[in-house]
């Protein structure tokens, strides 16, 4: 699967001199926890996250201290250029989603810009990623069905755990076109040939 195949398009973005409190807002009213700065042209200058924006937002309470701490007229004003990551990492739109899986998961970073000649065309997160692999078999059946049929294949359609089993193709062009096929259908972890497992 590729990337642009998943993602969330268009992506929300945010521009550098757009105050910390208006992008707050932006978050919590998309439900997202991150968002990719760009200019004027769309290209990617950085990303601000919720940690960014609340890092040192907060004041303390004086209730909470025994030795009352000075509580000052709120913190200063801030662009999202003084709190943004300067170094974003990001994907490409064409490239394979496990590029992203793998940035994802070796690092702190939620979701990722995703870029097509170097503009932000959208975000691909884990959350993302979780909702196709939490597809059901049922539903992954049904369209690897659909695609096989419409290609004039015949064969038999089980899926097991995210796993296509196709049974019937014993050709080898075939078996090429239906494992291509069934690629291309979300949550599919991996296609095999011969008969289902025993339930």
């Amino acid at each position: 699967m590729l990337v642009h195949e998943l993602m969330t398009s268009p992506a929300v973005t945010v521009a550098p001199e757009v105050s910390a409190k208006a992008a707050l807002r932006l978050l919590a009213e998309h439900g997202i926890t991150a968002m990719p700065v760009v200019d004027a042209a769309g290209a990617l200058v950085g990303v601000v996250s919720e940690a960014d924006l609340i890092r040192g937002a907060v004041p303390p309470d004086p209730r909470a201290h025994e030795i009352p701490v000075p509580v000052t007229s709120g913190p200063s004003p801030h662009r999202v250029a003084d709190l943004m990551s300067h170094v974003p990492l990001s994907v490409r739109a064409d490239a394979d989603l496990t590029v992203a899986v793998e940035l994802m998961s070796g690092t702190a970073v939620k979701s990722l810009p995703v870029l097509r000649d170097g503009v932000v065309v959208g975000v691909v997160s884990r959350r993302d990623v979780v909702a196709v692999l939490a597809r059901s078999d049922a539903r992954i059946a049904a369209e690897v069905e659909d695609l096989v049929r419409a290609a004039g294949l015949a064969c038999a359609v089980q899926v097991e755990e995210g796993v296509v089993v196709l049974d019937g193709l014993d050709d080898a062009r075939d078996q090429d076109l239906a494992r291509v096929l069934a690629s291309t259908v979300r949550g599919v972890l991996g296609v095999r040939f011969g008969r289902p497992s025993p339930a």
